[in-house]
């Protein structure tokens, strides 16, 4: 593992706990096991960058921490609390699903696809899961909407619908509506892959200001150039594992494993 040096974070990220802690995380699907022994901790105001190939594991390790995927092995907490469990006289029990639901609602996801719901506005799209899922008045709900939606530069699109948008408008979109919810970790699983190249850029720099901002993220991507601007920790996940870790400069300049630098070497 490379040591790791100050970053544009660092007066939030070396005060406090870490927002996001996976112990020793499995996962398998039947006999092939697609994570292996996964052990991350995710600082405040960090925006940690994962890379690797296709069948890797990572986008199943984002699944597993919003738990859209159960774990067979090891845990994850989230602002100190385990995702799937609690803990009851010294023991381990699942939660019931208003449990997780509730707990799911401090991790904010973006997917490959946009997943915006067609019959609803934009605005209607970003209020939906604050009004419907936290009970916030809609008054508020929508002034917040409104806000965000002027980060993702989309102010005056409120009354249209995702048929109306391009991809990139769309996702900066689902971007906003994972937002509403106010989420202490924000997790990005591909956001550019389903994209036209013309289109990606916009994505990107809206995800660019979020870190700057000082965002906790955890970002699955293959832009390379992201990786390096934005990141404070870069990880290379192949084969289930951590193969290595460090600030982008070590591990997209210098990286230490062969297998890093084959991959890297088809984008460089």
């Amino acid at each position: 593992m490379s040591q790791l040096t100050p970053t544009q974070h660092e007066t939030i990220a070396l005060h406090g706990s870490p927002v996001l802690v996976a112990e020793n995380v499995r996962k398998s699907f039947g006999d092939v096991e697609v994570l292996s022994g996964i052990n991350l901790e995710v600082q405040p105001g960090e925006t940690v960058v994962i890379l690797g190939p296709s069948g890797s594991g990572k986008s199943t390790f984002l699944r597993c921490i919003n738990l859209l995927e159960e774990l067979n092995g090891g845990r994850i907490l989230v602002d100190g609390q385990d995702v799937g469990f609690e803990v009851r006289n010294g023991r381990l029990h699942e939660l019931s699903g208003n449990q997780i639901a509730l707990r799911r609602r401090d991790i904010g996801m973006v997917f490959q696809q946009f997943n915006l719901f067609a019959h609803m506005t934009v605005l209607q799209n970003v209020i939906e899961a604050p009004t419907g899922v936290k009970g916030e008045a809609r008054e508020e709900a929508v002034a917040y909407a409104k806000k965000l939606l002027a980060k993702v530069n989309l102010s005056g699109r409120e009354n249209a619908y995702p048929r109306q948008l391009s991809g990139g408008q769309q996702q900066r979109v689902a971007i906003a509506r994972a937002l509403a919810m106010r989420p202490k970790l924000m997790l990005f699983d591909e956001p550019t892959s389903a994209l036209d190249p013309e289109l990606v850029g916009e994505v990107l720099a809206t995800m660019k200001e979020l870190s700057a901002e000082g965002l906790t993220m955890v970002v699955v991507t293959h832009e390379i150039s992201f990786a390096r601007e934005a990141a404070d920790r870069v990880v290379f996940m192949d084969g289930g594992v951590i193969v290595e870790q460090g600030t982008p400069e070590e591990v997209i300049d210098n990286p230490q494993h062969e297998r890093t630098r084959a991959f890297l070497s088809r984008f460089l």
